[in-house]
């Protein structure tokens, strides 16, 4: 049978450590989810820019996606 733990988690060095790796993590997510978004708005801006003066098709295949899929970005979607 497995012994139940004989030390407080609170005081756990390794639980400690566990935690901080959690949080730094959970820290840099957060920092690739806002770099995403601004990315994300590069590419709309880019697709509007492109579609000034031309089509919805010849847009998509200058940046190599169908016509929709190039007004689908510009949307946000």
């Amino acid at each position: 049978m497995t012994e139940p733990p004989t030390e407080d988690a609170t005081t756990n060095r390794s639980v400690e450590e566990l935690a901080a790796r959690f949080r730094e993590a959970r820290a840099r997510r957060a920092e690739i989810a806002n770099e995403d978004r601004r990315l994300k708005e590069i590419e709309q801006e880019v697709a509007n820019a492109l579609h000034v003066e031309r089509s919805w098709k010849q847009v998509g295949a200058i940046l190599g996606f169908s016509g929709s899929r190039a007004e689908a970005i510009a949307r946000g979607r």
